[in-house]
Formats: structure tokens, sequence, C-alpha cells
């Protein structure tokens, strides 16, 4: 029989920032393959950084502060040796929509604004790291996540296609821009369409040989140089892009700017902490180990210098990520290489930017709209599970037609209650022994399995919390319910039971005392968790069930408490 300890102390300490943790034992054989990655990532990055900050409503050259700054600082504070910071198209439609309900797009403002949310992101973010909210990664659920990069796919593409089109950019909602689009596109710029089509017909045959090669770089200067060659003036260009460093500076905000910009800095930070989670596992260490602590704080510390030096809020990305992988990137250097190549294009190139026609980032920013639609994982969904594609189809529609911050909030709403929904809806299950063992398995079609006489075995394969008490409490009351089966004892088999809070206790307490009430030895086996076992001392529940009801297996519970005992 096991003793429940009175009380246990639980160690718990804040996650220290791991500096220059991805280039630990750097070794002269990863030079090459560092320095041919940050090439690589160079140039896909130099035309993505662009387009992703006028995604987000501010100018060119602020996408490569962002960048810059991104991966200098996770090269210091992150973890993942592999992993890409920067501009992203996923969170750069979010902060956009929340940043235009209060200044003007491009304005100082605007500008100061997307700084200091940055500066907000990266507290929050890094902040998680040190407290070891790594979970938070988990809070999206499959559907869901699927969902909102539909609905922001959806985003994207409404805010580039009139680049891409030559028409008017039309204002409004959502919806009313889709219209408005629809009612254009007779009227769209031949020469645009040719050059954003192009874009994404090479950039799309690019990917399809390799991901490692420019695409998206190759596209833009062949775009440019078609503008040129050919005369293209109905097309338009960047024009001029501002060279030089970004400078060290807190932006100018006021008390009000602090307060308006909170929700949305909560917001942002979540949708990044949950991408960069993601991020870290599918390109694990070669332990196999994530540490998504370390990495929350590299990337809170990537927001911080972007917004220090006039950029945006940054997020890990996924493709970038993979194409540093797959060029042989060993450490965070590939990611400094990169950096390096973008600073000297800052200093020395800004003049040749200024020929890129913003149809082919448009062209770029469409392809990566498609690409962040998984059809094949939303398939999938709709085929294994009917009811969840419906979370995918309201979180999709929600980003669609409300204001991107409210869309995003009701998609995390519903991820949460999803999960709530699911833990809510867990049962007592019946539980069979495997014949010539003592290993006691859920009852279930197809699966061999026998029970003893006047024994009942219960699962429950859950937390037991404030959501499922009452199931639970109704579920074992069933078991000795008058008309149900004659037992003499039932055995709450509790591995899955890994908390209990102060309702679920009541409950738990009710069904030790009906049990006895009745006649019947109650007991738990394997009640393996540590908090639950603390829990159940601390809310006085092992006393109504006995100390030593507390056995570590069925088994011995069967073999002091069974009928042949009683």
């Amino acid at each position: 029989m096991t003793a429940i300890p009175a009380q246990q102390t639980s160690h718990w300490r804040l996650r220290a920032p791991s500096l220059l943790a991805s280039l630990r034992g750097y070794s002269g054989a990863f030079l090459a393959p560092d320095l041919m990655a940050g090439l690589t990532l160079a140039a896909i990055a130099v035309p993505e950084q662009m387009a992703t900050a006028r995604l987000g409503g501010l100018p060119p050259q602020i996408g490569f502060f962002a960048f810059i700054a991104a991966s200098l600082a996770f090269a210091v504070f992150g973890v993942s040796r592999q992993l890409s910071a920067g501009a992203d198209s996923t969170i750069a439609p979010i902060f956009a929509g929340g940043l235009a309900a209060l200044a003007l797009a491009g304005s100082p403002h605007y500008i100061a604004l997307a700084a200091g949310l940055a500066l907000m992101v990266g507290i929050l973010v890094a902040g998680a790291g040190v407290l070891r909210m790594g979970w938070i990664g988990n809070l999206l659920s499959t559907p869901v996540t699927l969902g909102f990069l539909a609905g922001i796919a959806v985003r994207i593409a409404v805010s580039q296609l009139p680049a891409a089109l030559g028409v008017p950019a039309p204002a409004g909602p959502n919806l009313a821009k889709i219209a408005a689009l629809v009612a254009e596109a007779p009227h769209a710029n031949l020469a645009a369409v040719a050059v954003s089509a192009g874009v994404i017909a090479v950039v799309a045959i690019c990917h399809r040989l390799s991901a490692r090669l420019p695409g998206a770089l190759a596209a833009v200067v062949g775009a440019a140089l078609a503008v040129r060659v050919l005369h293209l003036t109905s097309v338009s260009v960047l024009g001029h892009v501002t060279g030089g460093l970004p400078h060290f500076a807190l932006p100018a905000l006021s008390g009000q700017d602090i307060f308006n910009l909170a929700p949305l800095a909560l917001m942002v930070a979540l949708v990044i902490m949950v991408q960069t989670a993601a991020t870290a596992r599918a390109f694990p260490p070669p332990s196999g180990l994530p540490d998504e602590d370390g990495d929350f704080i590299g990337m809170g510390a990537a927001n911080l210098l972007s917004g220090l030096t006039g950029g945006f809020a940054v997020n890990a990305s996924p493709p970038r990520t993979g194409v540093v992988a797959e060029s042989g990137g060993r450490t965070q250097a590939a990611g400094l290489a990169a950096a390096a190549i973008v600073m000297a294009l800052l200093l020395f190139g800004a003049a040749l930017l200024a020929a890129i026609p913003e149809a082919a980032l448009a062209g770029i920013l469409l392809f990566v709209a498609a690409r962040i639609v998984r059809l094949g994982q939303i398939l999938e969904v709709v085929k294994a599970t009917p009811i969840e594609s419906i979370l995918i189809l309201a979180t999709t529609a929600a980003l669609v037609a409300l204001p991107i911050e409210e869309g995003v909030a009701l998609g995390i709403g519903l991820s949460l209650l999803h999960g709530l929904w699911a833990g809510a809806r867990t049962h007592v299950r019946p539980m069979v022994r495997i014949p010539n063992t003592s290993i006691w398995w859920p009852a279930s079609p197809g699966r061999d399995g026998e029970s003893l006489p006047g024994v009942a075995v219960l699962a429950f394969q859950a937390p037991l919390n404030f959501l499922n008490a009452e199931g639970f409490e109704r579920d074992m009351m069933a078991v000795i319910a008058p008309g149900a089966a004659h037992i003499q004892l039932g055995v709450l088999e509790s591995a899955g039971l890994i908390d209990i809070d102060f309702t679920a206790a009541q409950s738990l307490g009710k069904v030790a005392k009906a049990y006895k009430a009745a006649g019947i030895a109650f007991a738990m086996a394997r009640l393996e968790s540590v908090l639950a076992q603390q829990a159940l001392t601390r809310l006085g529940v092992i006393d109504i069930i006995g100390a030593d009801r507390i056995f570590p297996s069925v088994a011995a519970a069967i073999e002091a408490l069974g009928p042949k005992q009683l």
C-alpha cells in the first residue's frame, strides 16, 4: 500500500537566459555550410522582408531593420540552432489591422506604434520564457490553427491583390474590400497582372525544384528588369528606399498609446509563442528535445531589439527555418551571415531597390498566402473528425469577416473552448484484465479481457476538475445504483488523474462515502501524480478514503480488498 505524504515540496525555478547557446561547441567544419546557408537565407529574406514590411503598412527598409535585429538577438539569446527570426506574414496582418485603428499607415506615429508594440511583445514573450511557460505553444488546437492560417491567407490576398491587379486599394471592412476587388477585376492593369503572375510562377517553379533556390530574389530582379527594359510605365515601383543602419531609440509613445497597444500586444505575443514552439519542434536539436522556454527568451529578445532599432514585431519563420536546415546550416551563424548581407545591402545597395515593382512584392506575398493554407491537413480533419472541421470553418470565417483583432481573439477563444469541451466530455470507463496477467486495460471492442466477480475496476483518463467533476460523480454512482450489478469492491485506476481541484475533490469524497454507505470497499490504484497526491492530502479527501486504500497497482488493491478478503 502507498502512503500519501502529508506535504511535498516542489522545486520551481525561473528559466535564466542561455547566452550564445546556439553557437556552443562551434567547429571550423561548420563555417562553410553556415556561410552557404546564410547566403541562401539572405537571398530569400531580402524580397520577403520588404514585402512583409509593406504588408504591415511600413516602409520596406524597416523590414530589413527587423530582420537584422531579430537575427542578431536570437543568435545571442535563443537556443534553437536553425530557427530563423524576422518579419513574418502570419503576424503582419494582425498588427497592421490593430495599428491602422490607431494611426495612419506609414505615418511617423504608426511607425512609432509598431516599434512600441514590438517592445511590449518582446517583454511578454521573454517573460513567458523566464517563467517556463513553454506550454503556451499548445494553446491553439490543430483545427483552429488551420482555420487561423486560412483566414490570414485570405487577409494577405485581399491586401495584395490591388497591387497585383494594378487597381486602387479599396477601403472599408474586409468583406467590402473583397466586393470592391471583384468589381475592379475587369479593369485590371494587364502589365501589373503579368508581373505578379510571372513572379508567382518563378517562385513556385523554384520552390518545386528546391527550397534552396533563391526564387523570390530571381523573380524580383527579373520583374524589375522587365519593367525597365519593356518601359512598363503603368506598373508602380517602390521608388526611393532609405538606406543606412537603424538607430537605437525608444519610440515616442504616450501612456494612452501604451494602453491602446496592450490587448494587441497580448494577442500578437500569443501567436508568436505558438508559432515559435511549433517551429522549434519541427526542427529539433540533435538531442531531439526542443527548449521552448529558451526559444521564447530568444524570440522575446529579438522583438525587444527590433523595437529599439525602429523595427516591428518579429516571429519564427517555418519556411526560412526549413531553408536553413535544407541548406546545411548548423548554427545561428547562418542567420548572422544573412543579417550581415542584408546590412551590406542597406549600406551600399539601397538605390537598387527603388526599381522593384510593387506588383512583384505582391506576387511574393500571394505565393506565401497560398502556401500557408494547409489544404491536405484540412481534408484530413474533415475526413477524420467532421465535427472539428466546423472549428476550421468558424475560425476562417471570423478572421475574414470580422476586424482582424476580433477574429484572432475569437479563434483563440474557440481553441480554448474546444479544449474545455474535450475535457468536460471525459467519462469513467470500465477496465478489464488481460487474461493470464495482472494488467488492466480500458474495455473496448476487439480486445480480449476478463472481469472479476464482485469487482469493478474503473478509470478516469483526464485531470479531474470542475469541468468534469459532475459527470465523474454521476458515472461512479451509476455503478452502485439500484439495478446495477452487485459489487463488493470498486477500484478507481488513477494513472490519468494528474491533478484534482477543489470541486472535483468534493465529488471524489462524495463517491467514497457513497460506496462505504453501500457496504462496498473503495480504493484508488496507480495514483502516480505528485500534484494529485498533494491535492488529496490538502483537501482532506485522503481522510475519507483512507491512506491504506491507496495502492500502487490494481492487482495489489484486489489482493488486499477483493471479495475473498471482505
